[in-house]
């Protein structure tokens, strides 16, 4: 538990710098676009090299199937309930209490996640906690830049950010108590249920977000490549 909650400080912080960033001094959309797709990459990877042999061990085809059926399941809902609360929030100026809702459990399962690569193993952990602090980095961009068009004081701004991140680790200490409990098949389909969240927070927000800040460029698109690259030759070199 401790050694779960020691490295989810790292995307809680993020988050907490996420709003700072927003409220005071925003990175460039270029930035944002190159960043995000190094993230995407590190996690698509992450999926590939270290979740999905995990899934494969043993017989365990329903396991695999239930996880990941209701892994999707669980990301189109929450994905379009927050699409949906953010332009309602939008519309009419008004608090996104509703679309901070949405943030903060897709912040809750980013935390389960890195408690299911801990599980999966040190090395998984390790990859989905530095991708994630990306991506929950700019989740808290986002956040913040939400609040500042309904109106918000920076304080409120930061207070929110930060309240929400800590959501972080309430996923991570759900996944890190049940974890040590699970039965072989039942952790297949945990890893199962985290491979189609990851897969989403790749095609649907990661990737979808860096080509809606900018227009593509070649340089920003082939970060995607160089983050998989980094945890293949990271793989190998553990191997070796």
């Amino acid at each position: 538990m401790l050694h779960v909650l020691g490295f989810v400080a790292f995307p809680v912080l993020a988050g907490i710098a996420g709003g700072a960033l927003a409220a005071f001094r925003p990175p460039g959309p270029r930035l944002a676009s190159a960043v995000q797709h190094f993230a995407a990459g590190v996690v698509f990877a992450a999926v590939a090299v270290e979740i999905l042999p995990g899934m494969s061990h043993g017989a365990h085809l329903s396991e695999v199937v239930v996880g990941f059926v209701v892994g999707v399941a669980l990301m189109l809902t929450l994905g379009a309930w927050e699409r949906r609360a953010e332009q309602a929030a939008e519309a009419s100026a008004a608090f996104p209490t509703a679309a901070l809702i949405a943030v903060g459990l897709d912040l809750v399962i980013d935390g389960f996640l890195i408690g299911v690569g801990f599980i999966a193993g040190e090395k998984e952990g390790l990859l989905l906690t530095f991708a994630l602090t990306l991506e929950v980095l700019f989740l808290g961009l986002s956040v913040a830049a939400l609040l500042g068009r309904s109106g918000a004081t920076a304080g409120t701004i930061l207070l929110t950010t930060g309240g929400l991140s800590l959501l972080t680790a309430v996923g991570a200490v759900a996944s890190a108590t049940i974890g040590p409990s699970l039965s072989p098949p039942m952790l297949v389909g945990v890893l199962s249920f985290g491979c189609a969240a990851l897969l989403y927070l790749v095609t649907e927000e990661l990737l979808v977000e860096a080509h809606e800040a900018t227009p593509d460029s070649s340089w920003r698109t082939a970060m995607f490549f160089v983050g998989f690259l980094l945890v293949i030759l990271l793989d190998l070199e553990g191997a070796g």
